[in-house]
């Protein structure tokens, strides 16, 4: 199976048995939030959304692949564990780069709206949900 059809399906099934054997062990991921290397803490960071995120959800829009480069877009969506339950939602893209042997040495996420934007969504409506 190759790696464009592996992301999609971890895409569908987001955040639930995400394929770790795609990622090489030092990779380095960044968003808006985090940066760091490897991919022990990758699986640390995808754990704590399966746990503390309700009903998350990833919808990918498009996937494509030019030399060493993988970019996706997508909208990461979930309910936020406070008492009203608000619906947060996040899109923005991924740029991947594979090394020689085909795994993901950079996973760099771009939020199309700032960290403050998706607070904001905790306490005021952005559209009717």
């Amino acid at each position: 199976m190759d790696i464009i059809q592996i992301l999609k399906e971890d895409y569908q099934r987001f955040p639930v048995n995400q394929t770790y054997s795609i990622y090489a062990s030092d990779v380095n991921f960044q968003d808006a939030v985090f940066k760091f290397r490897g991919v022990e803490r990758y699986k640390l960071m995808i754990n704590f959304i399966k746990t503390a995120f309700l009903n998350a959800k990833m919808d990918l829009h498009n996937i494509q692949s030019l030399d060493d480069t993988i970019k996706t877009e997508w909208t990461l969506s979930w309910n936020s564990p406070l008492p009203w339950k608000p619906r947060i939602s996040i899109s923005g893209w991924s740029e991947l780069r594979l090394n020689a042997e085909g795994l993901i040495v950079s996973h760099i996420d771009y939020w199309n709206c700032s960290p403050l934007d998706v607070l904001k969504q905790h306490f005021f409506s952005l559209n009717s949900r």
